[in-house]
């Protein structure tokens, strides 16, 4: 089976790395089994995926661990989070179930039906969503093991205009959002995002926790273990292609080089 047809693929980096790029949003691929159970029709459906995809991330990923002079590991979700969202809470700790998207949404990001809300949840998360948060357990844990620690870089992205499903889109949209957990995410790493991204955008084109807040750790590791550090990088997409669902442009390369950058800064502290 190709990497195209695993629901999530993981690319070794260096061994002793303890980076981690999560590519979580990345990708437009619903399987046909999944698609029969979305109601939108084809050019809905082509709509909704040009806004909820976070198109171009994987490649940025990939562009940076070739420039980072210690390749970091990269763990990339091959299938399109309208099959799951392996980010949300499985259960009643999501917020974002009041607008029907948990960890299987029920409702698009302009709030119109994409799934019936009476559906049963619990088959595409035993078949997409715990094997995700399985395997990104051990690849967060394997890191762990070979460099006594991991750092995980949640690489997002995000619409210059808010959509309606946003619970808080009416703050600052900066060229670039850093998530943070408090528990996850040291001063320094923070630090060190804002002085790899800053020297392209200047200090004020960064901000964090808006217009998204929060960044990906394993369950088993949140809020318990302090040798996993964590930090979300949103960038907004006017920066880097053309909205909402088109081509990259030439700030691609230049976001791959900020990246790269603090891949390099964390990895050599």
């Amino acid at each position: 089976m190709s990497d195209l047809q695993q629901p999530f693929t993981l690319i070794p980096g260096a061994a002793g790395s303890p980076v981690l790029l999560h590519v979580p949003h990345g990708s437009r691929r619903v399987p046909h089994h999944v698609r029969q159970g979305i109601t939108l029709d084809d050019t809905a459906l082509e709509r909704e995926l040009d806004h909820i995809t976070d198109a171009h991330t994987a490649e940025l990923a990939a562009a940076a661990a070739t420039l980072a002079p210690v390749a970091p590991w990269r763990f990339v979700n091959n299938l399109s989070r309208l099959v799951v969202d392996p980010e949300r809470f499985p259960d009643e700790r999501e917020e974002m179930l009041a607008v029907g998207m948990g960890a299987v949404y029920t409702r698009t990001t302009h709030r119109e039906q994409l799934r019936p809300p009476e559906d049963d949840p619990s088959p595409l998360l035993e078949a997409y969503f715990h094997p995700y948060a399985d395997a990104m357990t051990e690849a967060v844990e394997a890191r762990i093991a070979a460099a006594g620690r991991a750092v995980v870089i949640d690489v997002h992205s995000y619409p210059t205009t808010p959509l309606p499903y946003e619970l808080h889109g009416t703050g600052p949209r900066p060229p670039v959002c850093l998530g943070i957990a408090p528990f996850h995410t040291p001063p320094d790493l923070l630090a060190a995002a804002k002085a790899a991204f800053g020297d392209r955008f200047g200090r004020g084109g960064i901000a964090h926790d808006t217009p998204f807040a929060g960044t990906y750790v394993p369950l088993r590791h949140y809020g318990s273990d302090r040798r996993v550090t964590a930090l979300m990088i949103e960038i907004r997409r006017d920066t880097y292609m053309t909205e909402p669902g088109g081509p990259a442009g030439p700030g691609l390369e230049m976001l791959a080089g900020a990246l790269a950058e603090l891949v390099r800064s964390v990895s050599s502290r």
